[in-house]
């Protein structure tokens, strides 16, 4: 990693005045400091499996510093000293308080950049071959920031997306055309339009917010499915190319889960047998992607039109035998009840009580449909409701 503090080399002219040196001291710094960044996030880590390849990590950077030192002697240039910088210290601190995983997203980036700095064309031979072992940090260091959330997008009873996403499109999209075509009908009405206005005014709303949310979904599940395939088409070719150190990885995904080593690289050695079979498990375990399930947009566009079709309908019906304080009445009995329906579907993915959840749709629906009558009635026609 990028040292906090350095050590100018020698600039008599010796050999140090050289690009490789400087670089090579820099280097050194560097992996004196990443020694001291994952001591500080060892020292509060509290998951076994996690520990272990902390430490893994701790005896690389160690070993990496030795190399570098032993090519500096034999460069005749003079080992700097090194000082806990800052970062060093702002960040140990921060894994102290809030825990290793709250520090490992900086880490990750500056092991990224550490990355690119051992690939340079000015680099000494003796640093490249070492690049490898920082590439395998920066993924590391990126699975050990994560917290459970690519394990449970697997789980079945974690999902918030209803498979495939066009559930959750569903029942949200009923909920926007209830709320949204409510408060549009109630304005009118509190505005005493005739029963034609409010028809026409609730029509042309349903038609317009069920074409956006359609074409909404369809945009939004296209582009995520088109992300997730990239993801997934960059996986196979790490897969083709780099079959050990993608085997490496897994086998870390599974120790960073709590699998002791042997057991875990014995696991991902088998896996790594069936080309299909790493692809997959390798789009769950480090994607948090199911290959099967990536969503379909025309599914989730369809189910949107229709559910805000059906959310926005409700509040019209009651207008369809004409307009006065009985329709009035009847739509909103018909929305309120609605509301609370929708409501109660709601707390199927949130997990609340469909009470509560029911409650609460119909407060927030209630009140958007207030202040919308309350302004037409200030701003009303004049005419007989």
């Amino acid at each position: 990693m990028p040292p906090m503090t350095t050590s100018e080399p020698p600039t008599n002219g010796g050999p140090a005045a050289g690009i490789a040196p400087k670089l090579l001291i820099e280097n050194y710094l560097g992996e004196l400091e990443a020694v001291e960044l994952y001591r500080a996030l060892a020292k509060h880590e509290t998951s076994p499996g996690r520990l272990e390849i902390l430490e893994d990590m701790i005896k690389d950077e160690e070993r990496h510093a030795d190399v570098m030192a032993q090519r500096l002697a034999e460069m005749n240039v003079p080992l700097p000293t090194y000082r806990r910088g800052l970062r060093v210290r702002v960040l140990g601190l921060l894994a102290g308080i809030f825990g290793p995983k709250a520090v490992m997203p900086i880490i990750e980036s500056i092991e990224a950049d550490d990355v690119n700095l051992y690939l340079e064309p000015e680099q000494d031979a003796s640093v490249a071959p070492l690049a490898p072992d920082e590439r395998k940090h920066f993924k590391a260091l990126g699975l050990l920031a994560k917290d459970g959330s690519t394990i449970s997008r697997h789980e079945r009873y974690h999902r918030t997306s209803g498979g495939s996403g066009t559930l959750r499109a569903a029942v949200f999209g009923v909920s926007d055309g209830l709320v949204s075509n409510l408060a549009l009908i109630m304005g009118f009405a509190g505005a005493q339009a005739d029963a034609e206005v409010v028809i026409l005014a609730g029509v042309a709303g349903l038609l317009a917010g069920a074409c956006s949310m359609g074409a909404g979904e369809y945009v939004s599940m296209r582009a995520q499915r088109e992300l997730f395939e990239r993801q997934i088409a960059l996986e196979e070719t790490e897969l083709l190319l780099m079959p050990e150190e993608e085997e490496a990885e897994l086998a870390l995904i599974y120790r960073a889960k709590g699998v002791p080593k042997e057991d875990a690289e014995a696991l991902a050695s088998h896996i790594m047998k069936n080309r299909d079979v790493a692809l997959d498990t390798l789009a769950r375990e480090e994607l948090g992607l199911d290959p099967d399930t990536l969503g379909s947009p025309w599914g989730a566009a369809i189910s949107s039109f229709l559910a805000f079709t059906v959310g926005a309908i409700i509040p019209v019906l009651a207008y369809l035998t004409g307009a006065g304080w009985g329709q009035f009445g009847i739509s909103a009995a018909m929305s309120a009840a609605a509301l609370f329906a929708v409501g109660a579907g709601v707390s199927l993915f949130t997990g609340k009580s469909a009470v509560y959840s029911g409650a609460r749709q119909l407060l927030i629906g209630a009140g958007a449909a207030a202040i919308t009558f309350a302004i037409g009635s200030a701003i009303g026609v004049g005419t007989d409701i």
